[in-house]
């Protein structure tokens, strides 16, 4: 069944892959687990422990694949490359000579 879910990580379609994605189901085009927390619909970077489903078991890497009984894909988590945050690490490492 088709879907609109795309990679968190490098944002490329995932329709082809069927739903619900394993737990060691990986993209395609980056290898990005997609049995995470990132392209989760309770993912939310803003909140405790980063997840909104309050009974949740705390996971710390939330871009690796885990077990956690409350994940579901959401389309919408790719949230593109934040050229603002490479801009200013590109500065400071001409500043401090690094390359």
């Amino acid at each position: 069944m088709a879907h609109d879910i795309s990679c968190w990580k490098c944002g490329a379609s995932l329709a082809a892959l069927s739903l619900p994605f394993g737990r060691l189901e990986r993209c395609k085009a980056c290898g990005a687990d997609l049995h995470c927390c990132k392209l989760c619909r309770e993912y939310d970077p803003r909140i405790t422990q980063q997840c909104r489903e309050p009974t949740v078991e705390e996971v710390r890497e939330k871009d690796r694949a885990n077990f956690c009984g409350h994940y579901a894909p959401v389309a919408g988590a790719f949230k593109g490359v934040d050229t603002a945050a490479l801009s200013a690490r590109s500065e400071l490492e001409r500043l401090f000579g690094k390359s």
